[in-house]
């Protein structure tokens, strides 16, 4: 069965600092209402590559203890271009809290060398009892990873799949046909329904705090067979997704969440406070999708 991972969105008061009120809210809802599998804690939709270290480690603190006895599966992203922030969060997400999974961006902005970016990785899982995802996200990091690169990953046992986020489907297609036995997760919601094609074990996706129980319908489509109707249930989300892109997807997701009676709060800056122009097109949103 494809899993379906919510990747956890941050609530942040006027003045940028974490609401665990409105966290936990949002984590509730994923939970109770999106009725997701799992949720991808200290992602990039979790405003993380904003956050100091003490306050990525109240997120994880957060969701753990809000999600842990839910029968949910919880990723915890621990990736930095600063390893030994990285390796502290892995040790504590995993020894003081209880995180079995943690995933790790790749390394970005100085142009690591593959060399460089197997170490990072190496080193992240050396001390710790946990199994790791590589976060692949080409787009946003400058840094693409070819077929023998995840080859030699995957030689460190403790390095269990990939949260693909990339649209090269060829270079997916090679990875599923190379590495069966490696967990897949899309992380493109777009572009879920061609991942399933390629046989990815389910996804990661920002919109799945809002629309997860669509794309549930649409992998049971899928697997049902029904490609007409999976189809015309990716046309709708992704018809979601460009209005969400349109009006700024993080304030549109937060201001669609609070009339879904959640308090998400606020971006952080230096992401922009939503506009009224912003708040009027979430309103639509949510009146067109949701109402």
């Amino acid at each position: 069965m494809e899993k379906i991972y919510a990747a956890l969105m941050t609530a942040f008061d006027e003045d940028g600092n974490i609401d665990e009120k409105g966290t936990r809210e949002i984590i509730r809802h994923d939970i109770d209402q999106e009725k997701v599998d799992g949720l991808y804690v200290g992602g990039s939709t979790g405003e993380n590559f904003m956050l100091g270290t003490d306050e990525k480690k109240e997120i994880f603190r957060i969701a753990w203890d809000e999600a842990k006895n839910s029968g949910v599966d919880l990723i915890a992203q621990v990736g930095s271009p600063n390893l030994h922030e990285a390796k502290y969060l892995a040790k504590y997400v995993t020894t003081e809290l209880g995180f079995k999974t943690i995933s790790a961006v790749t390394p970005f902005y100085y142009n690591f060398s593959f060399d460089e970016i197997k170490h990072y990785y190496d080193e992240i899982v050396k001390d710790v009892d946990a199994h790791l995802i590589i976060y692949s996200i080409p787009a946003l990091t400058g840094v693409s990873l070819s077929l023998d690169n995840f080859a030699k990953l995957f030689e460190n046992p403790k390095i269990i799949g990939v949260k693909y986020t990339n649209a090269d489907f060829y270079l997916l297609e090679r990875i599923r046909d190379r590495f069966p036995d490696k967990l897949i997760l899309s992380g493109f919601d777009e572009m879920l329904l061609p991942a399933l094609a390629l046989g990815v074990n389910g996804c990661i996706g920002s919109t799945f705090n809002i629309n997860a129980k669509k794309v549930r319908e649409e992998i049971k489509a899928f697997d049902e067979g029904d490609m007409e109707k999976a189809r015309n249930l990716q046309h709708e989300s992704n018809d979601l997704i460009t209005d969400l892109l349109d009006n700024g997807i993080y304030p549109s997701l937060k201001l669609v969440l609070e009339h879904m009676g959640v308090h998400a709060g606020f971006t952080r800056e230096p992401m922009a406070h939503a506009s009224e122009k912003v708040i009027k097109g979430a309103d639509e949103i949510y009146n067109k999708y949701f109402a």
